[in-house]
Formats: structure tokens, C-alpha cells, sequence
């Protein structure tokens, strides 16, 4: 539960009560429609408020009461459903908080974040959630750091974190490490890597060179290879030439897991990264079983998926739970916020950090989330936590 002002603990972002009944979420959604608008991208507006007169397209009303915050996600194109699992977890967080102090307006990062970020900020919001890609990221900070508004995105790119940008995606950095201390703790001393080529499979690299020194594991090859081509079974072949090792890291996701795992060879344990989580095809490979990988917790998503399910019809993305988190989030730190003010950004570097769905969490100095991971072992189609993940820092 948040403490009051002045009484600074780890603070539970998740609502003090249980989900919502179906007949409470008509009720608030009702209520609390006004405080979640979409700027589309066509020339229609948003609907008419019951209290307000009905606004031209594209132009917000005036609202001097309420804080104005933009969500910055990807409404069409290619990352359209996650973007869309953002956009309706995050007007969950405002339903089962019975928020009002909010006005939360969407918009489509899909055909310019630039563009988008300016939008947002000519409307007058003085905080963005979002967006979700890290190049994004990028375009929209060039926007909104003059304006002096601050950024919680969704990216995993720790590269973009900075004084005024928060970043709450998984870091695979974060992940390598746990996994790899808990494999140390198991008896496993060397360890070898297949990485792709692009950002993820640097920061993932880095990762394990960084941490199998900081743990005394030896790292006996690092070999890359293409997502797009047929090099991962090439990749496997060139470190096992390099040496002997304990344990194969593939550092991607299920379909090139179950392309690498069988070539590993007799004895050698597997692990993964965060990537894994939630992937069914991991937890059905023979080839895979016995892996562990680390992420984040999984202990609340279950609920969290059957109120989404009941709400919107449809099965959330795994990243959805960060929409919602990032509304908690802000809600907390808006205590003392006055509206039409500066975001106050301070309040987010809490030491003792924050409790959400995916478990505990808080940001550094850098502005990068650090997050507390479990590991999971993978058995005959099941995932089984073998070392739970911190309940605080």
C-alpha cells in the first residue's frame, strides 16, 4: 500500500483491492471515460464527454483540473497489437484505480513518433508514457526534452535512459546476469554464447562478458549469427570448436532456441534470457528441457490476463503489464503534482523502489529500470520457479 507523504517505503503500485467486478467495470468505465482519449489519425474526434461540449477533431478540451499525460504507443502497422495491449492495460490502471485526476491521451506512434511527441506536447501534456521502441525513444526526446517534458517508455534500450527519460523494459542485461549467478550457484563454471547481430544481441553480449567476470564463470566462446538466415547452427559448431563448456547461452527468442538447443550436445545445460518467458514452444521441446532463463515475475500476470480478457476480448500482450504499471506509476508520484506543472521526476528515484505486476522494480541513476527477476527451469510443458525473485532491494 503507498504510505503517506513523508513515510517513503517500497510502494505498491497495484490497487488495494481485488479486480473489479463486471458490473463495477461498466459503471467506471462510464465514469471514467472522459479521462482516456485516442487522437486519431483521420479526421474523426473523440466522443462527446457527458459534462463537457462535444470538441472539434483532433483538438483536446480545456481541463485545467486534471493532469495531462500523452501515451505515446503504435495504433496500426506492425506493433500494432502491442501497442494496443499498452493503450487498454493502461486505461485498466485508471478503471480499477478509480483515478480522476488523469486525462490520458493516445497516441499513434505508427506513422511518425516525432510527429506524435509534438502533437502531445502542443496539446499541453507535461508527461509522456511511452513510446515503445527505442529509436523512437530518440525522435521523441528531441521533441519533448525542450519542452521539458519528461519520457516513462517502454523500451528495453538501457542506450536511452537518461536524466529525463525513464526506461521500464526488461534490460536482457539484467536477465543474463541472474541467470548466470544462479548457474554459478548451481556448479556451472564456464559458459559459452550464440548472440544475434543488432542492439539486443550487444547489450546481451556485454552482459555476459561483464557478468561471467564479475561471478568468476569463464567464458569460453562468444559467436554471433543472422536472425534472417540459416547461421545459427553455424554459430552452435564454431564455440564448441572453441572448448569445452558447462552451459550454452541462447540469447533470443523460441524460434531460434529450438533451432540451437538440439545441437548443443549431451551434458551441456541451456539458458536463456527473458525472451523466453511466456514462450509455450519452449516449454513442449524436449530439447529445451531442464533450461533455465530469468525474467520477471509471472505470479500476478494470471489475473492481470483474466480481467484483460474479460474487458477487451482478447489475450494481452506480455508487455502489457507495463502500460499498466507506467499509470500506477504515475498516479503515485501525482500526489503532490499540481496540475499544468512540471512532471516531478525526483520522486521516481526512489531507493526502496516500486511494487507492480511484474514484481519489484526501480530506477537508477541512469534512469534504467533494475528489476528484480525469478528463474525458471523448463520441465514437460511447464515452467517451474527454482529461485523466486527478490521481494525487495
Amino acid at each position: 500500500m503507498m504510505g503517506h507523504e513523508g513515510e517513503w517505503r517500497q510502494t505498491d503500485l497495484r490497487p488495494s483491492r481485488g479486480w473489479p467486478s463486471r458490473r463495477w467495470i461498466v459503471t467506471a468505465t462510464l465514469a471514467l471515460l472522459a479521462g482516456c482519449t485516442v487522437i486519431p489519425k483521420g479526421p474523426a474526434g473523440p466522443a462527446p464527454e457527458p459534462t463537457e461540449k462535444a470538441p472539434d477533431a483532433n483538438v483536446l478540451p480545456t481541463d485545467a483540473g486534471r493532469h495531462r499525460v500523452a501515451l505515446l504507443v503504435p495504433l496500426t502497422g506492425a506493433n500494432a497489437a502491442v501497442g494496443q495491449s499498452i493503450a487498454n492495460a493502461a486505461t485498466m490502471a485508471l478503471l480499477d484505480t478509480n483515478a480522476a485526476n488523469l486525462r490520458i491521451t493516445t497516441y499513434d506512434t505508427a506513422s511518425g513518433a516525432g510527429s506524435a511527441a509534438s502533437r502531445a506536447i502542443s496539446d499541453g501534456n507535461k508527461l509522456i508514457l511511452g513510446p515503445l521502441l527505442g529509436n523512437d525513444v530518440v525522435l521523441v526526446s528531441n521533441v519533448a526534452r525542450p519542452a521539458k517534458v519528461p519520457m516513462i517508455t517502454y523500451s528495453n534500450d538501457s542506450a536511452v535512459a537518461s536524466r529525463d527519460v525513464f526506461v521500464m523494459g526488461q534490460a536482457p542485461g539484467q536477465s543474463v546476469a541472474r541467470v548466470l549467478g544462479f548457474a554459478k550457484s548451481k556448479g556451472i563454471g564456464s559458459v559459452a554464447a550464440i548472440i544475434p547481430t543488432g542492439d539486443y544481441g550487444q547489450r546481451a553480449m556485454n552482459a555476459v562478458v561483464d557478468s561471467g567476470r564479475a561471478l568468476g564463470v569463464t567464458v569460453t566462446a562468444i559467436e554471433t549469427y543472422d536472425r534472417g538466415n540459416t547461421s545459427v547452427a553455424s554459430a552452435v559448431r564454431r564455440v564448441k570448436e572453441k572448448g569445452r563448456f558447462d552451459a550454452l547461452l541462447i540469447a533470443d527468442g523460441s524460434r531460434i532456441a529450438l533451432q540451437a538447443a538440439p545441437l548443443a550436445g549431451k551434458g551441456v545445460k541451456l539458458l536463456g534470457t527473458e525472451l523466453w518467458s511466456g514462450e509455450a514452444a519452449i516449454a513442449k521441446s524436449p530439447a529445451t528441457r531442464g533450461s533455465w532463463f530469468a525474467a520477471v515475475s509471472d505470479g500476478r500476470f494470471g489475473q492481470f490476463e483474466k480481467s484483460y480478457r474479460t474487458r477487451f476480448g482478447a489475450t494481452p500482450s506480455r508487455l502489457a503489464t507495463l502500460g499498466y504499471d507506467s499509470v500506477l506509476l504515475t498516479l503515485n508520484v501525482a500526489r503532490n503534482w499540481k496540475p499544468g506543472t512540471t512532471f516531478p521526476t525526483a520522486k521516481l528515484y526512489d531507493p526502496q523502489g516500486f511494487i507492480g505486476l511484474d514484481g519489484v522494480f526501480r530506477f537508477t541513476a541512469s534512469g534504467m529500470a533494475e528489476r528484480a527477476m525469478e528463474v525458471r527451469e523448463v520441465g514437460a510443458g511447464t515452467f517451474t520457479t527454482v529461485s523466486p525473485a527478490p521481494a525487495k532491494f
